[in-house]
Order: structure tokens, then sequence, then C-alpha cells
């Protein structure tokens, strides 16, 4: 691609020589990735500045750089005012563009974010669509699986995930957003059909000033749907009404909002409840009419997960009964209410619930069926938000008959003092064992008929950081080795 067409989207920049008659062979904002001809974008990131490293870009062939300064090489330049932006321009353009090609879905809010981006992969594969997904786990494109570093990645490698989509043919992409992700420009360049928010609780605070800031991150995804309307590509917004945020939500953005709720009056709520140890029942009412859903998904969070999803799939053109064979067969997602099972007489259920908010959430669907007693295995990451750890402490100790506090991902921070910050207040009887193997045994080996054993946090986790070093760990496999062993000590 020429320069001249590349820059096109860039309203405004000066150059250090003349650069019209280069030809771009790609785009790049890591020196160590370079190719001949490519254009390297300098991005100042929190733990390294782009800048910095021109001179290893310019030795492995770049043709241009793109700098937020004046630099000090004999070498085209282009200076831009914000390199951030300018990245996502030139990316869309390099790339033609690709979500203006694609029906994209965006997903945020402090929890539910994953399970929606599944319920909604499995409704549009059900309803023929080819589909891709992007999220804390993997993304996912036409069935094919690849390695993701951060919830949302940046505006570079979407845009190139994106064309990967085109090129499988892809119709559909879900993505979650987080909101660090929508603070530093990572969506540029997004073009959002449909934005979705699940609920905002405590959460990022080591990151975001306050909740006001919190919430503003997360505004941003339905400010970016845009300010006009074509009747040929209909955008929407997708809102919880339960939450006390909505109104400010919906404010934010110029798009239609389909609300959906329980507690309140909504566009599409559920009827008639009924939640039990085998999943959930309702009727699903909507504007397009009535339809009864059974699933296997447990607890009420589930069902404001399936209400988000419907509404997502209504706007899309998704028919009811699709939604609802969807719902019915769905297998839920990794690490999220998973139980595991080996024949005890007791439920084991590994989950992500890693804030106040979510772990609440958790137990309180355990409460709706458990006959027996409760007993929680959690613990906080380290180098996070501290101001949560006595939350997560109180709401164990409030909801489970037993509380056993142990390590998360200490990361680089020393696990007694997370777990001091978790306990220093508490009063009552609770567990503290640092080695989250003995706290998961602890659980399990005093479980007996009807009781419930959460081991709350990691989820889907295959790991426990410790100083920098992730070490194989993954509470599903580690609880059905515990399991089997007090399978075989009492045989």
């Amino acid at each position: 691609m020429n320069i001249t067409k590349l820059l096109e989207s860039i309203p405004y920049y000066k150059t250090n020589q003349t650069i019209d008659e280069l030809e771009i062979n790609g785009v790049s904002m890591d020196s160590r990735s370079i190719g001949l001809g490519d254009v390297f974008v300098c991005i100042i990131g929190s733990e390294s500045d782009g800048h910095d490293f021109v001179h290893a870009a310019i030795d492995q062939g770049a043709s241009l750089i793109i700098a937020q300064r004046e630099l000090d090489v004999d070498f085209p330049v282009v200076i831009v005012n914000d390199t951030t932006k300018a990245l996502a321009m030139i990316a869309s353009t390099f790339y033609n563009y690709p979500t203006e090609q694609v029906h994209t879905i965006g997903v945020t809010g402090t929890n539910g974010k994953t399970t929606i981006t599944y319920l909604l992969d499995e409704i549009f594969t059900l309803n023929n669509n080819t589909t891709a997904t992007i999220g804390t786990i993997q993304m996912n494109i036409a069935g094919q699986t690849y390695p993701v570093k951060n919830t949302t990645p940046d505006a570079l490698s979407l845009q190139q995930s994106f064309n990967q989509m085109l090129n499988h043919g892809v119709d559909t992409a879900i993505m979650e957003v987080s909101s660090h992700a929508l603070d530093q420009g990572r969506v540029y360049g997004c073009d959002f059909d449909v934005a979705i928010f699940t609920n905002l609780t405590q959460d990022h605070l080591d990151y975001h000033e306050s909740m006001d800031d919190y919430l503003r991150a997360k505004s941003l995804l339905f400010a970016q749907l845009g300010n006009g309307y074509n009747m040929e590509r209909e955008k929407f917004a997708i809102i919880n009404q339960d939450s006390p945020f909505a109104h400010k939500l919906i404010r934010s953005t110029a798009q239609p909002a389909l609300t959906y709720g329980i507690d309140t009056e909504a566009d599409i709520t559920a009827k008639q409840i009924s939640l039990h140890e085998k999943g959930s029942s309702f009727v699903l009412s909507t504007p397009k009419g009535d339809i009864s859903i059974e699933s296997p998904l447990m607890g009420m969070f589930s069902v404001y997960n399936m209400l988000a999803s419907a509404g997502a799939a209504i706007v899309s053109g998704v028919d009811l009964t699709v939604i609802q064979q969807s719902f019915k067969h769905t297998k839920g997602v990794r690490g999220r209410f998973e139980p595991v099972l080996e024949g005890q007489p007791f439920g084991v259920v590994v989950d992500y619930a890693h804030t106040p908010d979510s772990l609440e959430n958790v137990l309180n669907t355990m409460q709706e069926f458990c006959k027996g007693e409760i007993r929680v295995v959690v613990g906080c990451g380290g180098d996070r938000d501290r101001t949560k750890r006595p939350l997560m402490a109180e709401v164990a100790m409030k909801y489970a008959d037993q509380a056993i506090f142990t390590s998360d991902n200490p990361r680089t921070e020393d696990p007694e003092l997370i777990l001091n910050d978790m306990t220093a207040h508490l009063s009552g009887d609770f567990v503290v064992e640092e080695n989250r193997r003995k706290a998961i045994d602890i659980a399990i080996t005093n479980s007996g008929q009807g009781d419930m054993v959460l081991i709350a946090g990691k989820g889907h986790e295959t790991y426990q950081e410790i100083n920098g070093i992730r070490h194989d760990f993954d509470d599903r496999e580690v609880a059905r080795d515990i399991l089997l062993k007090v399978k075989g000590s009492q045989m």
C-alpha cells in the first residue's frame, strides 16, 4: 500500500522529508516483529516507550517511523499528536476497515462478559452464522482457537484479527471489551453494531481513580456506537435496567437502547423463574413475543446473562426459537460455575468469582439449592486492588458456613500479607491456609452428604503466579485429584 493512501485516515501530521513514493508492506508497534518495508508506530506504554526502539526498528527493515515527538534520526518520520489513535486509524485503513464488514458485538461490565460471549457464539452458530469470539480465555475464529494476552487486544492486533476473520468467512464477531481497553483506546477503529452492558461493581480501582471513572470508561463503548442513524445498518445498546447505572449508560449513546431486567420494568425480562440444582427455567418476555426457556445454567446471574444475550440476538434478527434451543443445550463456560464430579455425595464447583459482587452472586446461587453446608475457598490476587480484599472476606464469612482463606495469584506480593489484608478485621471462625492445594483439601475432606464446596477466584486459569513465575495449578484438576483420593480411602 502506498503511504499516501495509508495516511489518508490521519487528518494532520508533519514529516521530516518527502515520503510520497514509499510503499508499505505492514504495520507494527513492536520493533522485534518489524518486517522489511513496515511502518513502525511508537507507542508510549506503561512499561516502555516505543520511541526508545526506533533504531532497532530501522535495523530490522522499517521503511517509516510514526512518532509523537521529534526524533534525531536521518530517516523518514511522520509526527502526529497521538500515536495510539494514529495506530488504530492506520491499522483500520491498512486492513480495509474489517469491522465495517462484520456484524460486531461488544460486551462490557464487571461480571458476565465471558459467559455472554459464549452464549452469543452458541446462538449465532445455531443460527447458521460463522462466528468469532475475543475474550478473557482465548480468541476463536471459525472454530480455531488462538491465545490472547489481554481481555481486549491492542488496536493493531484487533484489526489484524478482524481481517483474519474475514479471510475465514466470519460474519458475526462477539468481543469482551474491558474498561482498561476502552480507557487506553485499544478499541479505537472498531465499528460496533451492538454494545451490551452487564453490571458495574467494585473492581479495577487499582487502575481507575474511582467508581465514577470506572463508569466513564465503560460508557465509552456506548458513546462510540456513533451519533448518526443508518437504517441499512442499525446499531443498538443492550442495557441492564436493574443496574443503578443504567440511565447514565442509556444517556451516553445516541443509538436505541433495548433494556433487560428482572426487578424493574424492562423491554426484555424473565417471568415465572425457577432455579434448581440442575439449572433454571423461566418465560422469556420480549418485544418479539414470549417463549419458555429451560437451561442447564444455574442461578439468577445466569438468567441475567441469558437476558442480555437474548437482547443482542433479537436486535441482530435471530428468531426466538433459535435462542430457546441454544439456551437449552448450552455447555456454559470453563471455570464459570463449573461442577467437578467424581461420584461424591456433595457438590464441588469451580468459579472465576474474584470480586465481592461476583462471589456474593455465586454463594447466593448455592444457597438457593444447597441442602447442607457451604464451604468456600477464596483468596485475592497480588498487585491488584487492595480495597476489595476485606470485602471479599466479609462476603465469604456472610454467605458460607465455612470460609477458608488461601493464596490466589500472589504475583510479586507476600501471600501472608494479602491474607492479612483479607482477615485482620474479621471475627468468628475461619481457616487461613496459604497453600491453595491444602486449602482445597480441607474444604473437600470436611464435606459430606448434601454439602457444597466453592473454589473461587481462578476459574479457568491453569496456573498460579508466584514471584513472577507461573506454576501449573488448575483448581478443577486439584479438586478432582483430592476427590479421587478421598474416594479411594473410603473403599
